[in-house]
Order: structure tokens, then sequence, then C-alpha cells
């Protein structure tokens, strides 16, 4: 018997068969990464990328009703990576960290497509593994070679599973989500002056003039063997923006000014644009980079009216 597959049109739906959440989600991402102008090279690198789970009926004797012709459940994977180190050194370290954590995830016999009760320590414990296994390459690679030696990066990165968002975090880049016209700070910067504030020797305010600020407690390589990596989890809402940026950008432009930038602007093309313009105008002393995503959930647009309500189990300050 020969058997040919639906002319029904590429979206047909089986009986009783759903489109997953994630395949729904429009995502509007773009990013912008700029040396500024006191830098001769640019030492940040980023990653905006989609993995995809597909199934597609080629041929069937099944009615056209029995299997949905597409099914399809979309991710979305954004990387932020801030390198350090003398000479060329950080812009390698930043591009070596973001290849190498790709090439481990392509190396995975199983890709998870859902945070539940279930597979969500799994997915943490995944991610944790994998940034500590990028952190030890780069500290052996800075013992082999004496020109990157002491070589290191930041790296922050945010993965979407259709409402849900891992966030995986070592250093000062940072996250940042923006909802209902309030921004969250979603990671903790692991620098020493940071530290001064948790043991209540340095007041929050007074980070952005310390001295510390920029002195790394944890990052990627740098010779720092035992990485701690941070990871959180929260739940998107309709038109939340989400922002990750290297400190370029925070050095730079305060929370109240990104808030604003990113509640006036509907693209996030031009949300990109204005922040790193905002970077340079006020002297652009370092590399900055932004990526910048808006989140539109047409399925869970009106049942996420009814959970505005619950803030994101996210950083507000420093």
């Amino acid at each position: 018997m020969t058997a040919h597959i639906s002319t029904d049109g590429p979206h047909r739906i089986a009986a009783g068969y759903r489109h997953p959440l994630s395949s729904l989600i429009e995502i509007d991402v773009d990013a912008r990464s700029h040396p500024g102008y006191h830098r001769a090279n640019n030492e940040d690198h980023f990653l905006v990328t989609r993995l995809d789970r597909t199934l597609q009926t080629m041929i069937t004797s099944l009615l056209a009703e029995d299997v949905p012709a597409r099914a399809e459940e979309v991710n979305y994977v954004m990387v932020v990576a801030d390198g350090m180190g003398g000479h060329a050194a950080g812009e390698i370290a930043s591009r070596m960290a973001i290849s190498t954590l790709v090439s481990l995830a392509l190396d995975v016999p199983d890709w998870i497509f859902k945070v539940d009760e279930e597979h969500a320590p799994e997915i943490e414990r995944r991610s944790r593994k994998y940034v500590q296994e990028v952190g030890a390459m780069l500290v052996e690679r800075g013992r082999r070679d004496n020109a990157l030696h002491g070589m290191g990066t930041t790296l922050t990165a945010v993965r979407s599973f259709g409402r849900d968002l891992l966030i995986t975090h070592v250093g000062d880049s940072r996250a940042y989500l923006l909802r209902a016209g309030r921004l969250h700070r979603l990671t903790r910067d692991h620098t020493f002056a940071q530290l001064l504030v948790d043991r209540g020797q340095l007041a929050p305010g007074d980070v952005a003039v310390s001295r510390h600020r920029h002195v790394l407690t944890n990052a990627l390589g740098g010779g720092i063997e035992d990485v701690r990596v941070d990871t959180d989890q929260l739940q998107l809402e309709d038109g939340d923006r989400l922002l990750l940026c290297s400190d370029g950008l925070t050095d730079l432009v305060d929370d109240e000014t990104i808030t604003n930038i990113l509640g006036e602007t509907t693209r996030s093309s031009d949300a990109c644009e204005r922040l790193v313009q905002r970077a340079l105008d006020n002297g652009g002393r370092d590399n900055v980079t932004v990526i910048v995503a808006a989140y539109r959930l047409p399925e869970e647009a009106e049942r996420s009216k009814e959970s505005m309500g619950d803030e994101p189990d996210a950083q507000t300050g420093p």
C-alpha cells in the first residue's frame, strides 16, 4: 500500500492535539555590541539561538485527524559574556566560553524541553555542570598558553521554555526583567563590592562609586577553579521584556534610565540602539553589549492578567 502525506496544510491539527505554548509564543529579540571609546578591542561576545524539537508527518496510513502534520516545541537561549585578561585574552575567553557551552549542549543525547517538578532539578544541574566545565577549560587553556594566562570571562545566560525562564549566571554581567513598568534585576553581581554590601560594610548606594565594584570574586577562568554558578527560574508573563547586558551598560546607565528606554520603545532593535547609545553618550568607557527580548503569550494573555500581582523572584538592587 502506498500512503501519502495529507495536503490539508502545514498547520493541520489532529483531533485532540494542541500545539505547545512554546510554539505559539511571539518573541522580538535583538542585540548590539560596541567596543566603546576607550578600548582597542571588544572583549564582549553574545549569542541568541533557537532550539527546536519538531515532528513532521511525511507518510502515513492514519487518518488526517489522527496525527498532526507538524508539531513543534521552541526554546530560546540568550548569552552575554564579558572577557577579561591582557591583550586579546579577554576577547578569546568570552568567545571560547560561549562556543564551548554550545558544543557541550550539542553533545547531550537528550534535550529537555519542559520545566516541571521532575525535570527542573536536572535542568539546573546540567546548567551548573556545563558552565563549570567551561570554567575549567579556560583555566587549563590559560595554564598551557602564557599569552592567555589569567584570561577569564563573565557569563550570563537565559533559556526560555514556553513561560518558564531559566537563568544561569557567573560574574557581573546582568539580566533584568521589565514587567508592568517595573524593572527587576534577575542576577546578583559576583564582585568584592557586593560582598562588602552583603557583610554590611558598604551601603548599596555606594557600590557605583566603590573602587571594588569591578573586582570579581567569581568568574570563568581567571585562575578561579571553584566556580560558583547561580541558577534561578521564573514564570514569564505576556508583555515581559528581558534585558541581558555587560557592565559597560550598567556602569554608565542607571536603572531608571534603562526602565524608561525599555518602556518607551516598541521594537527590541530600537531599545538596543538607544541603550548602547546612552552608554556611549555617557562616556563609553568600556565595551557595551545588550540583548533585548520582548515576549507575547497569546494563549496566556487573559490568564496572565490574573497573575500580574505575582512579582518575579528577582533582585531589585545590589
